[in-house]
């Protein structure tokens, strides 16, 4: 994120006429009127890869000369990206980059190697590069020239007030303020006077800080008796897009209310409105919730939890906070319990990130703070050093150029050596957490996995295996497939085994009769596959194990129900409930209305029924369809394609079927009319 919001755009002398200025008119005057005993200070805001630092040390080392400046000059040089100062850090640029420095500056301050160019050794000691956040962190006091270019425009005005402050705080009295030339109406502040506008150079205004006075937001709030409440549908549309998604439960813990967001996010449709809330995925995933709620009731009090985790897929992962609200009578007593879903994932991630920000802030504000106290104190040591041993001079500073060189090296293989550390060390925490998942996956499929290499040894058997068949995995694992001694005849595989094995076939599934561990018969479904490594290649075959003895069972029930119910002789109708038109109709129910079963498919029942039943039928329903009734018999005469005839129907409704069905049941009475009473 940091590396798309920061924006590291600079070279060296960017517009040149400015710089030009600044150092035939601002260098010469801040030089004059430095006190020799007094360092003079610059402070480069915002210095991304240190072209800009640089361009300044060049301009002061050119006016001091490179001895003077290396004793009188620090530069300090502070930007947000830790990427771009550790280019910085380097000196170390192409030839595109140093187009924009003179020809006798490149001469003088650059050495040239087979590809780069890279800055002075002496004048870039005299620059201190540092992490810094000129929005929160301290600023750098006692400054005399300050550079802060093409910073200000990218900040917000609230953001600006803050930073600007900040800035003439840091300046000397005398100091000077070195804007971007974007930056005009920026630079319209009571804190700075212009020195030279067109080129956005300004000095420091002396004011004292004041703090200003909170206001007042009191108003006053005037009531209009003649509004109405809002009504049902105004009460709907705030709840839909109130942009939490929020469910109620009632006291019989069944579901009463279920907004839009609720829908879309938790998967609550409107068939699950009455359901009891226990039923549904929400309840215990992304935790159990039927804890809290309960509690709610119980204590009346408002529950939050936050931070939650939920799995929307195998890769996407939210957060979120829930509440836990009671919804209370007049008397104090609760008859349902508000829940509150709120996606806190952005949140949830800004702060782990924020976090590790300000741990980062932290360890480079206190390097920062221990290499200026170390520096200072070699300076000093040296400065003792080199009156007293004025005659060892050159060999101290050609020791001291080995030295640093060499301490640069290390510095370098430091950071080396902890970036392959910390890619170690995510790498391993990535393969213990694929292979606890990995672990996890096998444990909680509902078959048995076993996974052999290209000797048939076995390599993985999960915990399905182990309760089908009664072998630990501690007992086969590194054990030979075609020894193994289970309940199934894996002997009738060896040939499947070999056809996958050799690439003739990309996958095999069989059927096998067995026993498992209890000695019960269960007939099991083998899919054979290969086991892919990363380049694709065979690396060994994965078993996938799955009891249908039951599935085998019930399909085999079905189709005997069905043979049975299509041949009754009594007709026997399924409809759909809001059309009332046929779906499925038995061989007795076409012969005696006299119509194939296409032409029956197109007809709705109110057609085969005469006089006011047909009209009736749909009121008669309401009482069957809202559940209020089991089922509804009446009599009526059946309009067939030759013929009518009289019955009695009965009407059963199957609300929990996909889709709903409308079974009705006749039943012809002409001969029980004919007999007449008993």
């Amino acid at each position: 994120m940091l590396n798309t919001v920061l924006i590291n755009v600079t070279s060296f002398f960017r517009d040149s006429e400015a710089w030009d200025v600044l150092k035939n008119e601002v260098v010469p005057l801040l030089v004059a009127r430095a006190e020799p005993d007094r360092p003079i200070r610059v402070w480069s805001v915002g210095c991304a890869s240190g072209e800009e630092p640089f361009s300044i040390a060049m301009l002061l080392a050119e006016q001091l000369g490179t001895q003077e400046f290396c004793q009188r000059v620090k530069i300090y040089a502070t930007d947000l990206d830790e990427e771009a100062l550790k280019i910085a850090r380097a000196a170390t640029y192409s030839p595109r980059e140093v187009e924009g420095v003179p020809p006798e500056y490149l001469e003088r301050f650059f050495e040239r190697t087979n590809n780069h160019y890279i800055f002075d050794r002496n004048v870039r000691k005299c620059v201190i590069f540092g992490r810094h956040n000129v929005v929160h962190d301290a600023p750098i006091s006692r400054i005399d020239l300050l550079v802060c270019r093409n910073l200000l425009i990218y900040l917000e005005s609230e953001t600006q007030g803050v930073v600007l402050p900040r800035l003439h705080y840091a300046l000397n009295p005398e100091g000077f303020l070195f804007l971007g030339k974007a930056e005009t109406q920026l630079a319209r502040s009571p804190l700075f006077r212009p020195v030279d506008m067109k080129h956005r150079i300004f000095s420091k205004v002396p004011q004292e800080w004041r703090r200003a006075m909170a206001a007042n937001f009191g108003t006053s709030r005037t009531t209009r008796p003649d509004l109405s409440p809002p009504g049902p549908v105004l009460l709907e549309g705030v709840i839909n897009e109130a942009g939490a998604a929020l469910l109620v439960i009632d006291e019989g813990g069944a579901v009463v209310l279920a907004n839009t967001p609720a829908r879309n996010l938790l998967g609550v449709g409107e068939a699950d409105i009455g359901r009891p809330f226990q039923d549904l995925p929400i309840s215990y995933r992304p935790m159990e919730l039927r804890g809290p709620i309960e509690e709610a009731f119980r204590q009346r009090r408002h529950i939050k939890l936050e931070d939650q985790e939920y799995r929307l897929t195998q890769t996407d992962v939210m957060r979120l906070t829930i509440d836990v609200r009671p919804l209370c009578r007049p008397d104090g007593s609760a008859y349902a319990v508000l829940l509150s879903f709120s996606d806190t994932t952005r949140m949830y991630a800004l702060e782990r990130e924020l976090e590790t920000a300000q741990e980062s802030l932290e360890n480079s504000i206190e390097e920062l703070q221990s290499a200026n106290e170390e520096l200072e104190t070699t300076n000093e040591e040296l400065q003792s050093t080199n009156e007293e041993l004025e005659t060892t001079n050159e060999e101290l500073q050609s020791t001291n150029e080995e030295l640093e060189t060499l301490n640069e090296e290390a510095r370098s293989s430091n950071e080396e050596m902890e970036s392959v550390n910390e890619e170690l060390r995510m790498q391993a925490e990535q393969a213990s957490s694929y292979r606890l998942y990995l672990e996890s996956v096998l444990r909680s499929m509902n078959g048995g996995i076993i996974v052999i290499d290209r000797k048939r040894q076995i390599q993985g058997w999960n915990r399905w295996s182990e309760n089908a068949w009664g072998l630990r995995s501690e007992e086969v694992l590194g054990t030979s497939f075609d020894q193994l001694d289970i309940g199934i005849p894996i002997q009738q595989l060896r040939d499947d085994l070999a056809d996958v094995r050799a690439g003739r076939k990309e996958q095999v599934e069989r059927e096998l009769e067995g026993v498992d561990r209890r000695g019960r018969a269960i007939l099991c479904r083998v899919r054979i596959s290969s086991l892919l490594d990363e380049k694709e290649g065979n690396d060994g075959l994965v078993m996938v194990f799955q009891d249908i003895t039951d599935e085998r069972r019930k399909e085999e029930y079905g189709r005997y129900l069905g043979r049975i119910l299509g041949r009754a002789l009594n007709e026997i109708y399924f409809l759909d409930p809001i059309s009332l038109r046929f779906t499925l109709a038995n061989k007795g129910a076409q012969q005696k209305l006299g119509y194939e079963e296409q032409r029956l498919l197109q007809m709705t029942f109110p057609e085969v029924l005469a006089g006011d039943a047909a009209s009736t039928l749909r009121t008669m329903l309401v009482p069957l369809l809202d559940g209020t009734r089991s089922e509804i018999v009446f009599e009526a005469t059946i309009r067939a394609a030759e013929r009518e005839y009289p019955a009695e129907i009965c009407m059963q409704y199957f609300a929990d079927e996909h889709p709903p069905i409308l079974l009705a049941m006749v039943h012809e009475t002409s001969e029980r009319q004919q007999l007449g009473p008993v």
